[in-house]
C-alpha cells in the first residue's frame, strides 16, 4: 500500500558527507512527521531527527550541528544530510512516515527496510 525506500547510504571517511534519501510511493493522501531512526550493531534502535509536515525540525544531541534532515512534500521524499561524519556514526539508518492512505482514514506509521552507512576512521 505504501512504501518507503532508502538510498545514499555507503562507506565514508571520517570528516566526510553523505546524503540519505527515503522516497514514499503507493496510496498515500497526506504525510504528517517524518524521521530518520538508526541502529547500530548490538545497540538500540534511536531517533536521529524528525520533521513535521510543517517544516519543524528536531535532533538527537549527539547529531545536532551536524546532520540536517530535510523534504520535499511534492516528491514525497525525505532527506537527511549528514556532514562531519564520526565513527560512531556507522549505523543502519531507517526512515519512517506517519501516512494517511485516504482523507477518511487515520495515519499509519510505515517504514523504510534500512541503508547502511558506515564511517571509517
Amino acid at each position: 500500500q505504501v512504501q518507503l525506500v532508502e538510498s545514499g547510504g555507503g562507506l565514508v571517511q571520517a570528516g566526510g558527507s553523505l546524503r540519505l534519501s527515503c522516497a514514499a510511493s503507493g496510496t498515500i493522501f497526506n504525510i504528517s512527521t517524518m524521521n530518520w531512526y538508526r541502529q547500530a550493531p548490538g545497540q538500540q534502535r534511536e531517533l536521529v531527527a524528525i520533521i513535521t509536515s510543517g517544516g519543524s525540525t528536531n535532533y538527537a544531541g549527539s547529531v545536532k550541528g551536524r546532520f540536517t534532515i530535510s523534504r520535499d512534500n511534492v516528491k514525497n521524499t525525505l532527506y537527511l544530510q549528514m556532514n562531519s561524519l564520526k565513527v560512531e556514526d556507522t549505523a543502519v539508518y531507517y526512515c519512517n512516515a506517519d501516512v494517511q492512505t485516504t482523507m477518511h482514514d487515520r495515519s499509519s506509521r510505515y517504514w523504510g527496510q534500512g541503508t547502511q552507512v558506515t564511517v571509517a576512521s
